[in-house]
């Protein structure tokens, strides 16, 4: 059943090499996805993927079409979508005087709601951080914190904006089994990716955008047979990156 619904999306900006002109960074897509699923969305920089999540979020305004998010039109009531969703950016800033326990509870104000700090970060592994300042945290950790932030509302939907960016191989398999694990519980999760490991890992479909537009839209086993090409040789066993992280103790936490 789908959770999510966009129909004729348009966004446009103002073309940076054409006075009064504009381009359209998402282009007349249609898109579904459905409850508790993993959806992904890959394209290289500026095919519009953020883009097309932040209007599915409701922190941009769309200029043409229409989303639905569990049944709620964004356009119309932005307020309530926000109700519904969970959203982890790229990069956070916190208040420097409080620690992640103030942080958490702060977020749930926000929500009118009340949230158990311990049992919340917990949930993403960070237990032993309730009174950690937010600068004292790794990369793999804010991350994961922040996550955390996501999920005051207890959103039927979480969406992840290239999360694993600029994290080492041990934090980034911590993440990818914390969405894992979330996904399990029943929660919906659409994620931007550059990492076509963690695409095919996380993603039950895919959607890969180009200069605004869907060129192509499956699971990722599909899209692999329907355009990869036939490899030359038989693979090795595993990658270096399973090396890595064999050798550097795999499964202790970051």
């Amino acid at each position: 059943m789908p959770i999510i619904q966009a129909k004729n999306l348009k966004k446009f900006y103002p073309s940076p090499d054409t006075p009064n002109k504009q381009f359209a960074a998402v282009n007349d897509i249609d898109l579904t996805i459905n409850t508790g699923e993993i959806f992904g969305l890959l394209g290289p920089n500026g095919a519009g993927k953020t883009t097309t999540l932040e209007m599915l979020e409701g922190l941009t305004d769309i200029d043409s079409g229409e989303v639905y998010v569990d049944g709620i039109d964004v356009t119309k009531n932005p307020y309530e979508v926000k109700r519904v969703i969970g959203v982890q950016l790229q990069s956070n800033e916190y208040f420097d005087r409080l620690n992640l326990s103030d942080l958490l509870i702060l977020f749930a104000n926000l929500y009118s709601v009340t949230v158990q700090p311990a049992a919340l970060l917990a949930r993403v592994n960070l237990e032993e951080k309730l009174y950690a300042m937010p600068e004292e945290l790794s990369g793999g950790q804010k991350q994961r914190f922040s996550i955390a932030c996501a999920l005051v509302n207890h959103p039927k939907i979480l969406f992840l904006d290239e999360p694993t960016t600029g994290l080492d191989p041990q934090a980034k398999r911590n993440l990818w089994n914390l969405a894992k694990d979330l996904n399990r519980e029943g929660m919906t999760i659409v994620l931007t990716t550059h990492n076509m490991e963690e695409a095919e890992y996380l993603c039950d479909r895919i959607a890969i955008m180009d200069k605004g537009s869907i060129i192509a839209l499956d699971s990722p086993q599909q899209l692999i047979h329907d355009h990869a090409p036939e490899p030359q040789e038989i693979p090795s066993h595993g990658n270096i990156e399973d090396v890595f992280l064999a050798l550097t103790g795999y499964g202790l936490r970051d």
